[in-house]
């Protein structure tokens, strides 16, 4: 059975991971791990097993060193005990290799292709981590290479973010500034024989690289300078060439199959204009770039794995420094895709509003849902520097927001769907409620006539004579109900809480607004755009929450924490 490289390294890991803790992997734990963590896979068990099996075999004949040496190779954190792990000022990430203090330069390379994601905060994050705990210097570096993608607009949104996420580049540069030195490596490799000018057509290039067949191009690249200079001149048009790789035609690892290095965009760049139309592949730019700019240690999220050999043997033919490459697993949460693919045709399509759109997981959509930066950073330190495959509990981000919110979020009552009661021998005029349970954030005063609000939710499960609490106010009794207009009369009693009757919250008819909470869902559901993903409550809430400014964070007593959006709007963040 054939499995892409995350889920056969996920495999691998589980495995792994089993026959240390056990001695011997087991099927059934495996298995189990392996169904928990990938649910889809239920329907394919029977073909599962064998495959297992086997992997299984292989890796329990393996000594005991050598399973600890792959698995430190998947998950750098693997043995490494707390004392060992420079904690220090609250650092907890493992230690760099061959690292040098004051000597280590890290980069984070986003494409202006977009708004940045959840994925792109954890990868900015770790770099700057790194640069800050050795006393190096970090560099925000735009790949800015395909003008087909990329839009002025993105650097600033980009910039916007990282300065929302108090993340401060030491440099920032775009890789377009070096477009020209580029053009000369990239001529400097074919005058070298380990680059070729391919005029193939791109059927071909692509049939012949996954049969493994080099072609006419590369047989017979004696003429290769001459293109070359055609090439970099602007000779050719758009698909007529290409820049090729002489890589191993017959290599497993396809990238290394004589990729392209060199395309013809013959289109705007948001930097360049149309100064050029010759642009490098990320492929070729990146490692020429992290030599160049004395990065040290570059972090590449694992989806670039097998195209790390790619990267020494470009920088090893063009006889440049070797930047120490170091793999982590990418960063999603379930049913909330961070792939452009994805999220662009929705916009497009108006199935979601914008880039902050509180289903997304991009920074602009969490700090619009009252997500802080500095949970953001805690949640992605918790995690560490893994290769581990596995999508965590957007519950876990929420629990590091939670613990700072908690302490500044005024308490407030919102009822959805609202009923009314008459309070018929109402004496009381004011009540003064306490903004928060337990830390002194003062008092606000609540007009109280002679009629309330409560939720549907409640009133639904009152009945004549029913004698319930009205939080922070008074007991009542209900003597009338019209479930017709949603109408209750009652009766007050006393001030005395009575512990074996449901408390219930409520809103004052004489201090309450009309309010809607904003309540994100799942957006995708297996792999399908989820049409309920956007949940829209309505009720009323106390008029208080209209002096509010944009961006308080507020408790909704039973609904949750949620952000301040206008004088009638909130958006929920999380329970």
């Amino acid at each position: 059975m054939e499995f892409d490289d995350e889920l056969y390294n996920k495999i691998k890991f589980i495995i792994l991971k089993n026959s240390l803790d056990y001695e011997k992997a087991r099927i059934e734990t495996v298995l189990s791990k392996l169904i928990s963590s990938n649910p889809n896979l239920r329907t394919d068990i029977k073909r599962i097993i064998p495959y297992l099996n086997k992997e299984i075999d292989k890796i329990n004949s393996l000594r005991k060193e050598d399973k600890i040496e792959l698995l430190k190779k998947m998950d750098q954190n693997y043995g490494v005990s707390k004392d060992k792990k420079n904690i220090k000022d609250g650092f907890t990430l493992p230690p760099l290799i061959n690292a040098e203090n004051g000597h280590v330069v890290t980069r984070f390379p986003p494409e202006p292709n977009g708004y940045p994601h959840i994925g792109h905060a954890k990868a900015a994050i770790i770099d700057e981590e790194y640069a800050r705990h050795y006393n190096g210097k970090f560099i925000l570096r735009f790949d800015d290479t395909n003008p087909l993608n990329e839009q002025s607009e993105y650097y600033d949104v980009i910039l916007e973010d990282l300065n929302w996420l108090k993340i401060k580049p030491d440099i920032i540069k775009n890789t377009s500034d070096d477009i020209t030195l580029l053009h000369k490596y990239g001529q400097e490799l074919i005058k070298n024989n380990s680059g070729y000018i391919c005029t193939c057509k791109p059927e071909t290039i692509h049939k012949l690289r996954s049969s493994g067949i080099e072609c006419e191009c590369r047989l017979n690249s004696t003429n290769s300078l001459e293109k070359m200079d055609k090439f970099f001149n602007g000779y050719f048009h758009k698909n007529e060439a290409i820049v090729r790789f002489k890589g191993d035609m017959k290599n497993d690892n396809t990238a290394i199959r004589d990729p392209t290095l060199f395309r013809i965009i013959d289109t705007e760049h948001p930097r360049l204009g149309r100064k050029n139309v010759i642009w490098p592949t990320y492929d070729f730019a990146a490692p020429i770039e992290d030599s160049l700019d004395g990065v040290t240690h570059a972090l590449r999220t694992k989806e670039y794995e097998l195209r790390n050999q790619l990267y020494r043997e470009i920088l090893t033919a063009l006889n440049l420094r070797i930047p120490e490459v170091l793999e982590f697993s990418r960063l999603e949460f379930e049913g909330m895709p961070v792939s452009k693919r994805k999220i662009k045709p929705l916009i497009v399509n108006k199935q979601i509003h914008s880039w902050d759109d509180p289903r997304l997981p991009t920074l602009k959509a969490f700090k619009k849902r009252g997500f802080t930066p500095e949970a953001i950073r805690k949640f992605v330190l918790s995690l560490g520097l893994t290769l581990s495959e596995t999508k965590p509990s957007i519950e876990v981000l929420e629990s590091f927001n939670r613990k700072i919110i908690d302490r500044e979020a005024i308490r407030l009552f919102f009822v959805r769907d609202p009923w009314e009661i008459t309070l018929e021998n109402s004496t009381i005029k004011e009540i003064l409620l306490q903004n928060h349970p337990s830390l002194e954030m003062g008092r606000r005063i609540i007009v109280v006539k002679d009629s309330v609000y409560i939720s549907s939710v409640d009133a639904k499960n009152l009945t004549k004579g029913s004698e319930i609490r009205l939080i922070e106010f008074s007991n009542i009794i209900i003597n009338e109900i019209d479930r017709e207009k949603k109408e209750l009369k009652c009766k007050i009693t006393n001030n005395i809480i009575n512990k074996d009757i449901p408390k219930i919250q409520w809103v004052s008819t004489e201090n309450s607004v009309p309010y809607k909470i904003v309540k994100p869902h799942m957006l995708f559901i297996n792999d399908d755009f989820n049409p309920n993903s956007l949940e829209i409550i309505t009720g009323y809430a106390e008029s208080f929450v209209s002096t509010l400014l944009t961006d308080t964070m507020v408790q909704f007593i039973r609904e949750g924490f949620c952000r301040i959006e206008n004088n009638n709007t909130s958006i929920f963040a999380h329970k």
